[in-house]
């Protein structure tokens, strides 16, 4: 892990911890706490995606959102798939739906079988609004749960992945290189 590695490391644990507070101060039914996690997924792979959003979690349950302890291995799945899924596709405008759909998949059932057994659909997120509004209506808790979680999922990812495929595309192919470590600082 090189110093450019680190920092960008650091970087979207910072942005991950901003975004979720952005979205927990504001009870938005998405969670922003997975945009750091994705731009790392994406440049430096699925297994260094995995980094920001277990720090930021083990940050958050600490200090101010005991949920996010909870959550973190769904945030280290995104990490994952975002690195798998940046590494097979181009994501472009077009792409961004595919692209958020295949990294919201697996962690949605693992966030949703979270929230209903741990939680009973009742968190600190504004989605729990939502799920308590659908449990009363032939979904039950548990179906509103998983629909309500995918459906707030998919439109958080949406906005991680637009976010970050524009960044990404944005960053000078120097950085993009000394990122990877395929360049080295002669300095």
């Amino acid at each position: 892990m090189n110093a450019y590695q680190i920092c960008l490391v650091a970087l979207a644990v910072g942005i991950n911890i901003a975004g979720g507070q952005i979205a927990l101060l504001l009870k938005l039914p998405v969670y922003l706490d997975s945009i750091g996690t994705i731009l790392t997924g994406a440049l430096l792979g699925p297994w260094f995606g995995m980094l920001p959003n277990l720090i930021s979690g083990i940050f958050m349950g600490m200090t101010v959102d005991i949920y996010s302890l909870y959550f973190a291995p769904v945030g280290m799945i995104t990490g994952i798939m975002s690195g798998l899924v940046f590494r097979k596709l181009s994501v472009k405008r077009v792409k961004v739906l595919v692209a958020a759909a295949m990294i919201t998949v697996p962690g949605t059932v693992v966030s949703s079988i979270i929230n209903a057994v741990l939680f009973g659909g009742v968190t600190s997120s504004g989605s729990s609004i939502l799920v308590q509004l659908l449990s009363h209506t032939p979904l039950g808790l548990t179906g509103s749960i998983f629909a309500v979680q995918f459906l707030t999922d998919y439109l958080d990812r949406c906005i991680a992945v637009f976010v970050v495929s524009i960044f990404v595309t944005m960053l000078s192919g120097e950085m993009k290189q000394r990122l990877t470590g395929s360049v080295h600082n002669r300095a």
